[in-house]
């Protein structure tokens, strides 16, 4: 696991100032602690900052072939990489490592670009080869590992793992997309493959990009999509069997490593599995981690204790206070862009726990997407049986009509919040699906908005991302849709994101045995209804789970992993979302109809309506503004503030 970043001339070959480089790679120390490399001859530097896990004394990178002629950086693992490596050797390939960067190499040198569907991890990488004299660069098919990308104006190309290795470069523009600011309204991120600044990209999960010198910029394509054929005949009672020899096999293998490796353990059905597989292919007690809370209604420490005790595990849980709300500013740095999702806060200091005693973690990271664990989705199929039940034509006018006069009612019982289903019904399922996953929904976002920056959207909405992303699903069965669109959005740019800076913040390794990709393809295959039967989510996850977990931590409603925003925001907080929601640093943008922020923050601080989720998304908002934008350095090194058109 590490830090990559480079520079790469498309157009001639003009030198690469190796400070620059290093400032660029420096950016990235905390994903790589151990040790830093560059690489520069004419048009082309590679940085690398490494974390050290396999193949420790040899694996430095950058990391050459044979003759010098192919060089790359990589970040991440490929687990199936000693199946390979005999494989290469018997093509001829002389390997001087024992790593899986040096397979990648000699696997380029093969098969080319194909050389992508023979391995199986997570990864980002870019390869030069001076022969060909192209840059190819790649990012694994769940979007585990993340890849920026730059070109500037002159024909530089600026690549890293964070997008704070980009601008340390100094040369990318730092304007704002509204696009983008109106995916992170709605989501809580800015989805693939855009990102907040206009000139730079993420590259999507499952694609790659060959470059060739002298030629334009081509738009990276597709290499792999999960497609959901759900035609698998199996029975359920093999189907358990199956799923468990695969997710054991997917756990060995991420078991690999020369140094202390441990699991973090938080009590729910996804991490507790993970934990049950380490335990029956260890001949050691397995490290585990937890952190809980000491709010009880935030707490889930006693089941993860469950399973600890039941597999004697190594365990060490530490209670973090409620009121653990000084992480701001440190998180906006962290992400370089606007993020929402405030579970970063504990995910961030269970990251930083598990630091002192391991170096590579698992996790239970994806189980829900894959296997159809959230609560929205049951509630998704349920309104889509009452949909097909009426057709559009009356549905969307009387449906319509009610979700409009219907008040919302967050005081009420459950029963009598209706409003949402009432929206949901006149909705098609795409739409429907995206305004339950929205933060702050379409209407919400229109009184948010300035008419100025209305203008510069010229209509566009997030909902035309979840519908690009429906149109290639190739299935229309109503779980596998979402399912596949939450692949695409909320689990790469949600949840990875989240993991992923989290973890590297303290040179950490998290692996995903659950977000494998040959897993991912396999239970594509299975019928929707082995994964949610009425309304028990993961049904045949969990069946296949109860010879190896407690039936509380099986069958207990799903809690999530929550901070006390709703309180903040009334107590302790009440001062600084003001400050942050009303202040000039949002204003100055000339986006947001201030009427509108002083009604969020009235009626939630009043208690007369919820509105933490809205309040942190505009609080994170402005921190970026001030951590990022504000604080980007220029090439002399001192804080470059950018004027209102650049930063706006």
């Amino acid at each position: 696991m590490c830090g990559i970043t480079g520079i790469f001339d498309t157009r001639s070959k003009r030198p690469v100032d190796d400070v620059v480089l290093r400032r660029m790679n420096a950016t990235q120390t905390h994903r790589g602690p151990d040790e830093g490399s560059l690489h520069i001859e004419p048009g082309l530097g590679f940085g690398h900052r490494r974390l050290s896990i396999i193949d420790i004394a040899t694996g430095h990178q950058p990391l050459f072939n044979e003759d010098g002629t192919v060089v790359i950086v990589f970040n991440g693992e490929i687990y199936n990489h000693r199946e390979l490596i005999p494989e290469l050797q018997a093509l001829g390939h002389v390997f001087h490592t024992k790593s899986d960067t040096e397979c990648i190499v000699h696997a380029w040198e093969a098969w080319g670009e194909d050389c992508l569907k023979r391995l199986r991890g997570m990864f980002a990488f870019a390869i030069w080869d001076r022969k060909r004299q192209c840059l190819f660069m790649a990012r694994d098919r769940l979007g585990v590992k993340p890849l920026y990308y730059a070109l500037l104006d002159d024909g530089t190309l600026l690549f890293g793992s964070e997008l704070k290795s980009i601008l340390a470069h100094g040369g990318m523009r730092r304007d704002l997309d509204p696009l983008a600011i109106e995916e992170y309204f709605a989501l809580g991120y800015v989805a693939e493959p855009r990102t907040v600044f206009r000139q730079a990209q993420k590259m999507p999960p499952g694609h790659c990009m060959l470059i060739e010198h002298g030629k334009p910029l081509p738009q990276p394509r597709p290499y792999w999509d999960l497609r959901f054929t759900l035609d698998n005949p199996i029975s359920l009672a093999d189907a358990q069997a199956e799923l468990v020899a695969r997710i054991r096999e997917s756990v060995r293998l991420r078991m690999i490593a020369e140094v202390p490796l441990g699991a973090f353990l938080s009590g729910g059905v996804d991490s507790s599995a993970v934990v049950a597989m380490m335990a029956g292919l260890s001949s050691e007690p397995v490290n585990t981690c937890s952190i809980g809370f000491d709010d009880p209604a935030f707490n889930e420490s006693a089941f993860a204790q469950m399973v600890a005790d039941r597999y004697r595990t190594n365990h060490q849980l530490e209670i973090v206070d409620s009121e653990d709300f000084d992480l701001i500013d440190t998180l906006a740095r962290l992400y370089d862009e606007p993020y929402a999702d405030s579970s970063a806060i504990p995910t961030y200091r269970v990251c930083e726990m598990a630091r002192k005693r391991v170096k590579v973690v698992l996790s239970g990271d994806g189980g829900d997407e894959m296997m159809g664990g959230y609560r929205r989705y049951r509630m998704h199929l349920m309104e889509e049986r009452m949909r097909s039940a009426l057709p559009a034509g009356l549905r969307r006018p009387l449906f319509g009509l009610l979700g409009r006069v219907y008040p919302k009612a967050d005081w009420a019982p459950r029963f009598l919040r209706a409003k949402t289903t009432f929206e949901g019904m006149a909705r098609t399922a795409v739409e429907a699906y995206f305004h339950s996953v929205s933060i702050l929904r379409g209407p919400m976002r229109a009184q948010l908005f300035s008419d100025r920056l209305k203008g510069e959207l010229a209509g566009y909405d997030a909902l035309q991302l979840f519908e690009r992303h429906a149109q290639r699903a190739g299935t229309d069965d109503p779980l596998a849709l979402i399912q596949y669109l939450d692949i695409k959005t909320y689990m790469v740019g949600d949840c990875n994101t989240k993991v992923d800076r989290a973890s590297m913040a303290h040179g950490l390794e998290v692996r995903e045995p659950l977000l494998d990709d040959k897993l991912a393809e396999w239970l594509a295959t299975l019928p929707s209804s082995m994964k949610v039967q009425g309304q028990e989510g993961k049904y045949f996850f969990k069946k296949a789970m109860e010879p190896h977990l407690p039936a509380d931590v099986l069958y207990r409603p799903k809690m999530g992993f929550a901070v006390p925003l709703a309180r903040w925001f009334r107590g302790p907080l009440r001062q600084r979302v003001r400050e942050a929601v009303l202040g000039p640093r949002l204003e100055m943008t000339g986006w947001f109809n201030r009427t509108y922020l002083q009604h969020l923050l009235d009626a939630h601080q009043s208690g007369a309506r919820d509105y933490s989720a809205p309040l942190w998304t505009l609080l994170m908002f402005e921190a970026f503004l001030r951590n990022v934008v504000d604080a980007s350095v220029n090439g002399h090194g001192t804080p470059h503030v950018p004027a209102l058109a650049e930063a706006a």
